[in-house]
């Protein structure tokens, strides 16, 4: 994939982003059949990120949240093909604390390979092209992000807003954790990717798209994304359903 498509995804993103803060205070939530909730905005930005993705990259299989919802879960996406999630923390959308993403990442052999996380209500974008990382404030400058090794004063973990697991935090109990960063959607992958966190435990149900693209900035600014046994964690899994996993700052202890 040529590097300019990174570009082109960055700006998709930031389209997506204007068309979700149009709808931003909107109370038009509706409840899917699992009783996860979608708004009138994740319609909008999903139309808009699936169609520019099918002029970008014409033949490419794109599996989007919205158009999945309700289906039987689908068979093989093939060798690479992209996940959508238009607007990933859509209680925290509704809830108005700013703690939404919009991802897209490009799976290639069951890795990411791009990626692009766009935080509409901050002002934010972080895009990784598979080898670096980086994060860009509205009207600022481009810096490259890295992940730390723990402190020796403690490892401090990113923890859900809205999906807290007992299972999550009887892992956590296993490490030197000291702190905690309390975080919605994809940016808490994004935290470990910039060095502000260590470690990101999910042991409840996740599907690829809610995951795709956080891994993919942190693996590419150093952190990895495990099962909670050290596996490889892959994408295009049957029903595209994740199991739990870990994300870490650095190697794995």
């Amino acid at each position: 994939m040529p590097t300019c498509l990174l570009d082109e995804l960055v700006a998709v993103a930031g389209k997506a982003g204007s068309v979700i803060m149009d709808h931003h205070g909107r109370a038009d939530a509706r409840l899917k059949a699992d009783r996860s909730p979608v708004t009138d905005a994740d319609e909008a930005a999903e139309a808009l990120i699936v169609a520019a993705l099918n002029r970008l990259t014409p033949g490419v299989p794109v599996i989007a949240e919205e158009m999945m919802a309700g289906r039987a879960p689908a068979g093989e996406a093939g060798p690479r093909f992209w996940l959508v999630d238009p607007l990933d923390g859509t209680r925290e959308f509704l809830g108005g604390n700013g703690e939404f993403t919009v991802n897209i990442a490009l799976i290639e052999e069951r890795r990411v390979t791009l990626a692009v996380v766009g935080a509409p209500a901050r002002g934010l974008i972080y895009a990784s092209d598979g080898m670096r990382s980086w994060c860009r404030q509205a009207g600022g400058e481009t810096t490259t992000i890295r992940s730390r090794q723990p402190p020796a004063s403690g490892m401090t973990a990113a923890m859900s807003r809205s999906h807290r697991d007992r299972a999550s935090e009887v892992f956590l109990e296993s490490l030197p954790v000291t702190d905690e960063i309390i975080g919605g959607s994809s940016l808490k992958f994004c935290l470990l990717a910039e060095g502000r966190a260590d470690v990101y435990p999910r042991f409840g149900r996740t599907m690829e798209w809610d995951t795709a693209a956080g891994h993919g900035i942190l693996e590419a600014a150093g952190g990895a994304v495990t099962e909670p046994d050290g596996g490889a964690f892959l994408y295009g899994k049957p029903g595209f359903v994740n199991p739990p996993f870990v994300a870490w700052g650095s190697a794995p202890p």
